[in-house]
């Protein structure tokens, strides 16, 4: 009989999953350091940028990408010389050393188990399902120019809490702003460190791919944030999600290129196989302050920020949403009226709040626009 909980086995620089801990070799943990975690988490963002929590609500400025997406085609864009009013701001609240967990789930919200061959034989043994990869993610953005980089580091999994157990399974590295290796279509800044990025991706076959990565920041905690990414396939005009990839990640300290691990310092857990949002939680017309920027296919400046725009008042319905672990949702909806696709991931980081990011294509996949905003019951 297979397991699969959110019992995690903690290491210092090594993966954990969601396991069951009964099994003997599975029961280690690093108590010594969970005790110490806040000793190691310094350098923490006390004075660093803007505090979320503290932004009026009719003031949230928030970020946006511009991109010309053609029928089926992603097209290049050319990016400003001199970043936005907030960019300094941004700059300082998104950089850092950012440790956690990811794992991917079907376009169905259903997690998906690791490769076999990364696998420790101790798993195996005791028919554990392992989920959920161990996440570096080393992230800069230069206050000076519209510079941004960073990389999603995945470490293989380990037992127990081995020092020097962790080894680099992949590096994902992503740029904007840095000349020949700017790789993405669209990325929208806000001050807080929130962002979302249109990424082109291979594997699509027969069709383009593009990453939707939403990267949402707690209001309430500017040290713990989410990155999810859809996965769609332009299907001529159609977009179809095909996957979801989702990263929960805190802050560990300044920028260090992935140097230093967090480890067992870091408060969050695998979390794959937990369970998922109850959507009755989210669904409904909720309503809240909006920041939008909107284009027409003709803008040259892929890097944007989000400014103020009223009210945004929308309606979910439950068989629209993709629930996911961590109070998360996404959903992929095409309207029937404007032709217009809706591509949204959501945040229900307290109850009754949440923080909402979507990107708007046309009926020609063409994007149109992208919104972060911060929601309540209306």
């Amino acid at each position: 009989m297979a397991f699969a909980s959110s019992s995690v086995i903690c290491q210092n620089r090594a993966l954990s999953s969601s396991v069951v801990s009964t099994p003997a070799v599975l029961r280690r943990r690093c108590y010594s350091r969970l005790q110490s975690q806040h000793l190691l988490r310094c350098n923490r963002r006390s004075n660093i940028g803007m505090d979320v929590a503290s932004v009026p609500a009719t003031n949230a400025s928030s970020v946006v990408a511009k991109t010309a997406l053609s029928d089926a085609h992603v097209q290049s864009q050319s990016f400003s010389p001199a970043p936005g009013s907030g960019w300094s701001d941004f700059a300082k609240n998104v950089s850092g050393e950012w440790d956690g967990y990811g794992a991917d789930f079907s376009s169905g919200g259903t997690p998906i188990e690791l490769p076999e061959s990364v696998v420790p034989d101790a798993y195996r043994e005791w028919e554990v399902k392992v989920f959920d990869w161990q996440t570096q993610c080393p992230t800069l953005a230069e206050a000076e120019h519209t510079s941004f980089m960073y990389k999603t580091i995945k470490l293989l999994p380990t037992v127990g809490c081995e020092a020097d157990a962790a080894t680099r399974y992949s590096i994902d590295e992503r740029n904007v702003g840095n000349g020949a290796n700017d790789e993405v279509t669209a990325f929208a800044y806000q001050r807080s460190g929130c962002y979302v990025a249109v990424w082109p991706a291979d594997g699509g076959g027969a069709y383009k791919l593009l990453e939707l990565e939403h990267c949402l920041l707690n209001p309430q905690d500017r040290e713990s944030r989410v990155r999810v990414v859809q996965v769609v396939r332009v299907e001529g005009a159609r977009l179809v999600l095909q996957n979801i990839r989702v990263f929960c990640e805190q802050w560990y300290g300044p920028y260090r290129n992935g140097e230093q691990l967090g480890g067992c310092a870091i408060q969050d857990s695998a979390f794959a196989s937990t369970a998922a949002l109850k959507a009755s939680e989210v669904v409904g017309t909720w309503q809240g302050p909006v920041s939008v920027a909107h284009f027409d296919g003709s803008q040259i400046n892929a890097v944007q920020e989000l400014l103020a725009d009223n009210v945004q008042r929308s309606t979910r319905i439950e068989s629209d949403l993709k629930v996911l672990p961590k109070q998360l949702w996404c959903s992929l909806r095409e309207s029937k009226e404007s032709g217009d696709t809706c591509c949204e991931v959501g945040w229900l980081f307290d109850q009754g709040h949440a923080i909402t990011s979507r990107c708007i294509f046309s009926s020609t996949a063409r994007l149109k626009e992208i919104s972060i905003a911060n929601d309540t019951p209306a």
